[in-house]
């Protein structure tokens, strides 16, 4: 294994603070997988960082920063209909999407330009515009910290459910992914229930393909998130409240504008960078943190930001929306510290 000493992390992870960690393992082989695992306890504590695109660092990290650097692009069926391909944890998530966008292989489009690596989507069950990747993984393949054994999760094993997975739950810290497997259709197939998606694609000159709606997509995050090169951000920083239809109902009495989205559970999913912005928050800015002027659902650091900063800050948008709307935001991000 690649192993560095005190090493800071802002290049590796999306808010880009400016913090550190005792030691970094770049893991880029199952080998080192199973190096690290057997001499784990020289290496305790420990956290697993894929893109970093998902976290955020309140301090200095005090032990071993794991870093999946592995790659492989690896097809294991090719019908006349569908392909199934086993990718290596380590690879970038967008460059999966553009390989199979470029190869006419449907069913991830609409993830496009998602940051992160192909190890860390099922973890969060990442989803956009109308898609979740649960919908096209078949199995994640990894390791057991704490034995060694080799684990395959079928899909249903993988306990899906929204930005969740038993990855993020149960195992949390106990499981090294190592590759995902997916099943892509060779199908013409387009996902445009996302109402922006759809209306682009109508009002587009082009003709519909798959390059068409990745460059949509494209669009569509560019035009409400920051650009992560240069202000730090995570995306998406709070999860979409889910509530029940009778809450959902009340809300809206005193709301009308409430945008609601019913699930298949007969639960209701509220928008929470509407209420982010109607708690009057959007575009708000104290020292370098802020709320992006484009997105409320995206808190970013404009430069010198530092971790505890940004939750103070948070927390006091939270506190806000529990007073106007009687709902607890959750953050979306894995908070570190």
């Amino acid at each position: 294994m690649k192993i560095s000493h005190n090493i800071s992390l802002k290049n590796h992870h999306t808010f880009r603070i400016d913090c550190k960690a005792v030691t970094l393992l770049f893991i880029e082989s199952k080998e080192d997988i199973l190096c690290f695992i057997e001499k784990k306890n020289d290496y305790t504590p420990f956290y697993i960082l894929g893109g970093g695109s998902n976290v955020l660092f309140t301090s200095d990290f005090q032990g071993t920063i794991l870093l999946m650097r592995s790659k492989g692009i690896e097809i294991q069926e090719d019908t006349e209909d569908e392909i199934v391909f086993n990718v290596a944890a380590g690879e970038s998530w967008g460059d999966f999407v553009d390989y199979c966008v470029q190869r006419n292989y449907y069913g991830i489009e609409n993830l496009a330009a998602i940051p992160g690596l192909v190890g860390s989507s099922p973890v969060q069950n990442i989803g956009a515009y109308g898609m979740e990747v649960k919908d096209t993984i078949i199995s994640v393949e990894g390791y057991s910290i704490g034995t060694g054994e080799k684990r395959v999760f079928s899909n249903q094993d993988c306990e899906f459910g929204y930005r969740s997975s038993i990855f993020k739950n149960e195992l949390k810290g106990q499981f090294i992914i190592s590759s995902v497997t997916f099943r892509l259709s060779k199908k013409e197939k387009y996902n445009l229930t996302y109402a922006g998606l759809r209306e682009m694609a109508e009002k587009s000159l082009e003709p519909l393909s798959l390059t068409a709606v990745s460059k949509m997509v494209v669009s569509l995050r560019n035009d409400k998130l920051p650009d992560i090169r240069v202000i730090g951000s995570a995306g998406s920083f709070f999860k979409n409240p889910v509530v029940s239809d009778e809450m959902a109902r009340l809300l809206r009495e005193k709301h009308p504008d409430l945008v609601v989205f019913p699930l298949d559970n007969g639960a209701m999913k509220l928008a929470a960078g509407q209420l982010i912005e109607k708690a009057g928050w959007k575009g708000r800015r104290e020292g370098d943190v802020g709320v992006y002027h484009h997105q409320a659902l995206v808190l970013v650091n404009y430069g010198k930001a530092t971790g505890s900063e940004i939750v103070r800050f948070y927390q006091k948008i939270i506190a806000d929306v529990v007073l106007k709307f009687g709902i607890r935001l959750e953050p979306e991000v894995n908070i570190i510290g």
